[in-house]
């Protein structure tokens, strides 16, 4: 479980095959302080595990499944990636609980400039706006994000400057894709709403 608060802006150091996924080593700096094999991160908000450390090198695996439905497949050398640590029981949570497990890839449609703030529209699959909200959260990129407006197939988020400056969020162009996570509550709520017609009552049958 994470939080969505980034704690490190990371250089992809290389990508190497290893069938049928790939191995991703990252300058984790800070990050890899104290870190141990077995350990989760979430790289763009994406948990993988922790199976090599030398120094602050951190080594994962990434599989098939998960590079083809994350932006982790679209991941190079030299490229940036936000570096979360996992939530740990009596931490601080600042952002919103973030499974670290991506419900979908959405696009960069358009950048609304406000210097030194941004407000940024991503285009998401339909099925992604059920579970959102305007003033809820949202993860993009691991990002803990509120949501300002909520439309059939887009939403948008104002991102304050140290945002912009200490996450991937502030690089991004027209057209890239991020990782998007919604709310785990939204999920159930949704969940609760498609599946009640389904489960037994008490309430006595109308009249």
């Amino acid at each position: 479980m994470f939080t969505g608060l980034v704690e490190h802006l990371a250089t992809v150091a290389q990508l190497l095959p290893q069938s049928p996924g790939k191995r991703i080593e990252v300058d984790a700096g800070p990050v890899a302080e104290g870190a141990q094999i077995g350990d989760s991160v979430a790289i763009n908000g994406c948990c993988l595990t922790v199976i090599e450390i030398d120094g602050q090198r951190l080594s994962f695996e990434a599989g098939e499944e998960t590079l083809s439905r994350t932006d982790l497949g679209q991941l190079v050398a030299g490229s940036l990636v936000n570096l979360e640590r996992a939530l740990r029981a009596g931490d601080r949570l600042g952002g919103h609980y973030v499974s670290g497990h991506v419900d979908a890839l959405g696009t960069l449609i358009l950048r609304e400039e406000d210097p030194p703030w941004a407000k940024l529209w991503f285009g998401v699959p339909p099925e992604l706006t059920r579970q959102m909200a305007s003033k809820g959260s949202v993860t993009v990129d691991g990002v803990s994000l509120t949501l300002v407006d909520v439309q059939d197939d887009r939403f948008s988020v104002a991102l304050i400057p140290h945002t912009l400056q200490a996450t991937t969020l502030g690089r991004l162009a027209v057209g890239d894709r991020v990782n998007i996570e919604t709310d785990v509550l939204a999920k159930y709520v949704q969940r609760q709403l498609e599946t009640e017609d389904r489960w037994s009552t008490d309430k006595p049958p109308a009249t």
